[in-house]
């Protein structure tokens, strides 16, 4: 119950952000606005970690926001904008992302990544439940990411033979999500006995188990064109024969798109502990509607 209030109030938050944001804004703005609706609505003094509102190119700065880069840019009209915050309540967290455009309006290139994203989130929630590997859903947000590149033009040929050249974490170099509770990063992932993967993108997952009830996770797929991964994608002749170079580095700069949801595993399948806007009708309608008569 104390990890349902503290989405509750961050999902809310969130939305909070979402109808305030414009063109113009600071990035920190966006986090003092999450941070005043989780204390005010919610009693909750701390966030659950150091909030990351990257805008433009630093949307796609995985860790963005920390005292060497304090969400200090001032967002612009057509950028994309991903805000991964969490609130804590008596010590348990709660750890959600959202990536919309500051302006309220996707592009069609912005939708396609979002949508793709999306998807792959959507499919992972939708297949947890107890016994399912957590690898799996890892390579099957990769999977679809790869497929939502292909259809942009990024990627080209054989998905399967993309996915073999390792491809996938070049775009999502991060795992699909984490353990949740009194820690935003809670312990449980590797028990003894289990072995960390080498692959790129397996590496770096934090939980390797399958699901049991009672686990909490994130699932937090994402899609970004980190200018230092595609240019050493370009410069591997085995991944390289898969990219559509010129398409690749356009997209260098623009940032990133990541969606996270907090789940809980059930005895018959899973609950979603998170309830922020999703569906882009609903995002454009949503965002910057505080400025709207």
């Amino acid at each position: 119950d104390i990890l349902r209030f503290a989405n509750n109030i961050a999902s809310a938050a969130h939305t909070e952000v979402m109808r305030q944001c414009r063109p113009g804004m600071m990035e920190y703005q966006l986090e003092s606005v999450f941070r005043h609706h989780c204390y005010m609505h919610g009693g909750m003094r701390n966030t659950a970690y150091t909030p990351i509102a990257g805008s433009g190119p630093n949307a796609a700065v995985l860790h963005y926001g920390h005292a060497g880069a304090p969400n200090d840019r001032e967002m612009q009209d057509g950028d994309l904008v991903l805000n991964d915050m969490g609130a804590e309540y008596y010590c348990y967290a709660s750890d959600i992302t959202c990536s919309f455009p500051v302006n309220g309006k996707f592009s069609a290139e912005q939708r396609a990544l979002y949508e793709t994203v999306l998807r792959a989130k959507n499919e992972v929630v939708a297949s947890i439940r107890p016994g399912v590997s957590w690898v799996a859903m890892h390579e099957l947000a990769e999977r679809i990411i790869a497929e939502g590149l292909v259809e942009m033009g990024v990627l080209t040929g054989d998905l399967q033979a993309i996915v073999d050249a390792e491809l996938p974490a070049v775009f999502m170099p991060h795992g699909l999500g984490h353990n949740l509770g009194l820690d935003t990063h809670d312990v449980g992932g590797y028990p003894v006995g289990t072995v960390r993967a080498t692959r790129p993108g397996l590496r770096s997952l934090r939980n390797v188990r399958e699901l049991a009830a009672g686990m909490v996770l994130t699932v937090e797929p994402g899609c970004y064109f980190i200018e230092s991964e595609i240019n050493r994608a370009l410069g591997d002749k085995t991944k390289a024969k898969f990219m559509h170079a010129d398409k690749a580095r356009s997209m260098i700069g623009k940032g990133g798109v990541r969606l996270e949801d907090n789940v809980v595993v059930t005895d018959d399948g899973h609950e979603n502990l998170t309830s922020v806007p999703r569906d882009v009708v609903d995002l454009e309608e949503i965002i910057g509607s505080a400025y709207r008569a």
